[in-house]
């Protein structure tokens, strides 16, 4: 008789995942259809957000005499990147259009994001996004907690922010 491990662990750091779709169906209903809305506002701020900095760009780039003009290409990125996880990262653990969906989103494990994993959430994002598109969505209908390809690789997961178990 074989017996099954797949909950015991050694490892003190061990965390099981604190979501279970089986249990709590209510986090994950509608979830996808919304996550997409939510993207397409968040991304509306972004652009305008970067409209604003390449503004503010233009006129430094005349001050420093062309310098700053140098740094066009990265402005994109740092906007976006810089966007995400600021917004994950407040108490909310949503980006505004995340919020706009009453959506947030968790490390597998519960825990609220932080800076770092938020920015590297939107770096997976982009770079999957960029390599796969739009596979990256393919995966989330046919797993329990609606994950996307990135998600799975940053250890996230978006959920609907009214029914979220507060501690």
């Amino acid at each position: 008789m074989a017996r099954s491990t797949a909950h015991i662990s050694t490892d003190p750091d061990h965390r099981p995942h604190a979501y279970d779709p089986m249990a709590r169906p209510d986090l994950f209903e509608g979830v996808l259809g919304r996550r997409i809305t939510a993207f397409f506002i968040d991304i509306a701020i972004i652009f305008a957000l970067w409209l604003a900095a390449v503004v503010v760009l233009f006129f430094a780039g005349i001050l420093t005499l062309g310098l700053a003009w140098l740094l066009y290409g990265a402005v994109f990125p740092i906007v976006a990147l810089g966007y995400n996880a600021w917004t994950l990262s407040r108490p909310v653990s949503a980006t505004v259009g995340m919020r706009l969906m009453n959506l947030e989103m968790r490390t597998w494990y519960g825990e609220r994001m932080y800076a770092l994993l938020a920015a590297f959430h939107a770096l997976l994002f982009y770079f999957t996004a960029t390599m796969a598109t739009p596979f990256i969505l393919l995966i989330a209908p046919f797993n329990s907690r609606k994950r996307c390809l990135h998600d799975f690789l940053a250890g996230t997961v978006v959920i609907n922010a009214d029914v979220t178990p507060r501690p």
